[in-house]
């Protein structure tokens, strides 16, 4: 078989022959060529990749003919499932190569034995009769399973309460002291990573691993000599996420609970459980009644001196610290109470630090987000920069071979190694000087259909620290003028009038009865998506319109695709899950309409302190970061219109500022090259030949 990637990929190469429609692409082609290179001479590469380039293969076959390890990591679990089910074994089997793969995910996503037999025990603990007819589903379903992933049982869905009983976090495992650590589900996944050529992870997993030491498996990322980052614009956020703190009531509340039913099975003399843990209860749940019944985020500083949480922390702190006396004395007595102890000594200590002075080497922000589940207390950096351009560099990296062995931070604290593996660092003296191994090479490749303003990709690399890396893009080799129209009516409100969802209603219902159902509503918040959907349902029903209308929050992701590709004539009304990770080919979606354009609210905690300290540096806060933000998240809500090269549709955007704002033309400029207008008439005109 030739290995060239010119060879690979033509209309006589083994792609061509495995795939049906197969066709030869330039863009793929030197995309592909690209990430060879970075895995050959172990460089950092960033490649945005519009849509129908075909970036999948185009990082997969040249990480399968180089070998070595190789780690992918994406966007989300769902994407991770299609790249290890479809994607990779379509592209692994074309090409002939004995790779061996593997799939790996979070700890909670796996069914815990222990925590299952200790559920059957204690089910009268359950809180409806559903948990009840759940566990025994669970019941059928774990002897027969042969990974345990709860993705495959279909009985019961992902997001049933039972689940949450039934596995394990990085707080309640065990480890190697539980009863059941031979059939464990998560030891069996973490040894088929250890032993695969290729691992496909999740970019949560990713950086759970870096940064608990606990998620991910000994080993695996210094052993990859490739790692690759697909949907890397999801990044930064991911990033910020994990290389902070969090603690949230709902842990607190689930050690309650499991300390209530490990208390009085294993140590029923030990202590009066209930009355112990009352008092935590109370106060996990008097945290939420400290803020109104509206969703918010509020920094440390916005609360002010006197705001009611402060004390109710008070409240839970003294609670906890009983609690923790009462673990002391009794965390000898098993495995899982000596777990309840460490659990409750990481809470106070998270607690503690919230609120706490930041520390000098990184800005960091405490701050509050409250919302119908509970209360979630961050402790967030500002940039992550800093953080992920050490471990990326300390993982080995293009610019790490040529570091000299002393120019490590000093306060890198534990070897990164220890980090991963979740042992601690021995303690043997290192040779210096010229006898010091460097980190090993290894090539990173970050990929994106957004990343780039105008093939600027500053906005990306800055956020990462990734400023050695080499920058590349390709457009969508798609007939854009030809197949899609961008539409800006005339006359509506701006956003911020509280008539502006009403007016997006009324401009899109001509389109959508022209173009027969068939549209995605994107909206930027829950409030527009139950408004729009409302306001469409009234319109449908008066009019005696045949349109479906499918509303976020109804069903399942999947189960709301899959009703609106069976309909042929639905109207989905969305907010942030469907703006990207959506493929919808052919005549069931033929209009997307956007409400407006997607800038993060200004109220949001850690954006409005990043643009605060951008402006103290002299920067543009609004120009250089709230713009480039929008244009990415804009691009791919536009992304989810034209998804073969004989899709065609039209995009409306319901947004004036578009055309009015100085700024509107960088943002229009950077959406694929479709043709334009703003007569209602002539896209109703168009949508009538689809």
């Amino acid at each position: 078989m030739p290995m060239d990637l010119n060879d690979l990929f033509s209309t006589s190469g083994p792609l061509a022959r495995a795939f049906d429609g197969y066709c030869e692409r330039r863009e793929q082609i030197e995309m592909a060529q690209a990430v060879q290179a970075a895995i050959r001479e172990a460089r950092t590469v960033v490649l945005e990749a519009g849509t129908g380039v075909g970036k999948t293969a185009a990082y997969l076959v040249p990480a399968l003919v180089e070998g070595g390890k190789v780690i992918v990591s994406t966007g989300t679990k769902a994407l991770q499932d299609q790249l290890f089910h479809r994607d990779l074994p379509a592209v692994r089997d074309a090409l002939g190569v004995p790779v061996k793969v593997a799939l790996l995910k979070g700890r909670s996503n796996y069914l815990c034995w222990h925590h299952l037999d200790r559920t059957n025990q204690d089910a009268t603990l359950l809180g409806s009769k559903q948990e009840v007819r759940d566990l025994g589903l669970i019941n059928r379903f774990a002897p027969l399973s042969a990974t345990g992933d709860k993705a495959e049982c279909p009985t019961v869905p992902e997001h049933a309460a039972i689940w949450s009983r039934v596995t394990s976090t990085r707080e309640n495992c065990l480890g190697s002291d539980c009863p059941r650590y031979a059939d464990c589900f998560v030891v069996r996944a973490r040894r088929e990573a250890q032993d695969a050529d290729v691992v496909v992870v999740n970019h949560h997993l990713f950086f759970a691993d870096l940064m608990l030491r606990e998620e991910g498996v000994p080993e695996l990322l210094p052993n990859a000599q490739t790692i690759v980052f697909d949907e890397a614009h999801q990044l930064p956020d991911t990033a910020t996420l994990f290389f902070g703190e969090s603690v949230s009531t709902a842990q607190v509340l689930d050690l309650v609970r499991d300390t209530l039913a490990i208390g009085q099975a294993q140590a029923r003399d030990g202590a009066r459980w209930n009355e112990l843990l009352s008092p935590v209860e109370r106060a996990a749940r008097d945290l939420r009644l400290c803020f109104g019944p509206q969703v918010q985020r509020l920094s440390q500083p916005q609360l002010g001196a006197d705001h009611l949480l402060l004390p109710t922390l008070g409240q839970l702190k003294d609670a906890l610290v009983d609690l923790r006396e009462a673990l002391d004395s009794q965390a000898e007595r098993s495995p899982d109470l000596a777990n309840l102890q460490r659990r409750t000594h990481e809470l106070l200590q998270r607690l503690n630090a919230w609120g706490a002075p930041e520390r000098a080497s990184e800005p960091e922000l405490c701050w509050v987000d409250v919302s119908s589940h509970g209360v979630q207390l961050h402790r967030t950096p500002i940039s992550v920069a800093d953080v992920f351009r050490r471990q990326r560099l300390g993982l080995g990296g293009d610019a790490a071979a040529d570091a000299a062995p002393g120019d490590a931070p000093e306060d890198e604290g534990e070897d990164l190694q220890s980090l991963l593996s979740g042992r601690p660092a021995l303690d043997v003296e290192q040779p210096a000087g010229e006898d010091a191994a460097p980190p090993p090479r290894r090539a990173w490749v970050f990929t994106s259909a957004t990343l780039a303003v105008k093939n600027d990709f500053r906005h990306f690399t800055e956020a990462l620290g990734l400023e050695d890396a080499e920058c590349s893009a390709w457009s969508s080799p798609y007939d854009y003028p030809a197949q899609a129209m961008l539409y800006v009516p005339q006359g509506l409100p701006l956003p911020s009038d509280p008539g502006h969802t009403d007016a997006v209603v009324d401009a899109a219902l001509p389109l959508i009865r022209a173009n027969r159902g068939r549209a995605f509503v994107l909206c930027t918040s829950l409030r527009a998506v139950a408004k729009a959907a409302e306001r469409l349902k009234q319109s449908f029903q008066a009019a005696g319109d045949p349109f479906p209308v499918l509303q976020q929050g109804d069903a399942p992701r999947p189960t709301l695709l899959e009703d609106f590709r069976r309909a042929g004539n639905a109207v989905l009304v969305g907010s942030h899950s469907f703006w990207e990770g959506i493929d919808v080919k052919g005549d069931a979606l033929t209009l997307v309409v956007i409400d407006k354009l997607p800038f993060a609210p200004p109220d949001d905690p850690v954006l409005a302190k990043r643009l605060e300290l951008l402006a103290e540096s002299g920067g543009n806060a609004f120009m250089q970061h709230q713009v480039p933000q929008a244009i990415i998240a804009l691009k791919q809500g536009a992304g989810r219109l034209i998804r073969s090269e004989t899709d065609r549709g039209v995009l409306m955007i319901c947004d004036s500022r578009l055309i009015d704002k100085p700024y509107g033309r960088r943002i229009w400029q950077s959406l694929p090259p479709m043709k334009r207008t703003r007569a209602e008439d002539e896209v109703t005109a168009f949508l009538a030949t689809l």
